[in-house]
């Protein structure tokens, strides 16, 4: 069996989840709602302040399924709790970031300023001109948003100019030698 898949998830208090029979589970908390469409095959379970995952037989489809869908529950339930943040950090000679409303401004090398708006559930916050925080209930959504922003100046590895994430290390390259 599963050893992520027959772990149970424990609902803390305040947050409500409802499975329809169409297997899609409802997580309703503090912080908003997150829906899931669950695998017909998938069994979810939920029995006082505790979910359980359940799969119907050991082939090999369904025992992928029965962690991944165990870990995205739980994922829901953490992200209507407490919600998830992606710092990000902008380094390089000019480069800085702003907040103007809903969008975030970037002049990050490039001719032009870069302009990225706030996608729903998601928000950004500006602690200081090389600093981004994005944050959110959706882990997934909170991370794809984070390496959206991320690919529009990736980090060079001879200066490490760029945006990286907040706890990523840039593997430096040694430049070029002098002459003789």
């Amino acid at each position: 069996m599963s050893r992520i898949g027959r772990l149970p998830v424990a609902i803390p208090a305040g947050v409500e989840i409802k499975v329809s029979p169409e297997n899609v589970v409802e997580v309703k908390g503090p912080k908003g709602v997150l829906t899931l469409s669950v695998n017909k095959n998938i069994k979810v379970e939920v029995e006082g302040n505790v979910l359980h995952v359940k799969r119907p037989n050991d082939e090999q489809e369904n025992k992928a399924m029965h962690g991944l869908y165990r870990k995205l529950i739980a994922n829901m339930v953490e992200g209507v709790t407490n919600g998830y943040k992606k710092g990000l950090v902008i380094n390089g000679v000019g480069y800085k970031v702003a907040k103007q409303g809903n969008k975030i401004v970037m002049d990050v090398g490039y001719s032009h300023t870069v302009e990225v708006v706030e996608p729903d559930g998601i928000k950004f916050e500006c602690p200081s001109q090389t600093e981004i925080v994005v944050s959110g209930i959706d882990k997934v959504k909170v991370g794809q948003v984070a390496a959206n922003i991320r690919a529009i100046r990736v980090p060079d590895p001879y200066h490490a100019y760029g945006v990286r994430y907040s706890d990523e290390v840039i593997a430096r390259k040694e430049g070029k030698k002098a002459g003789k």
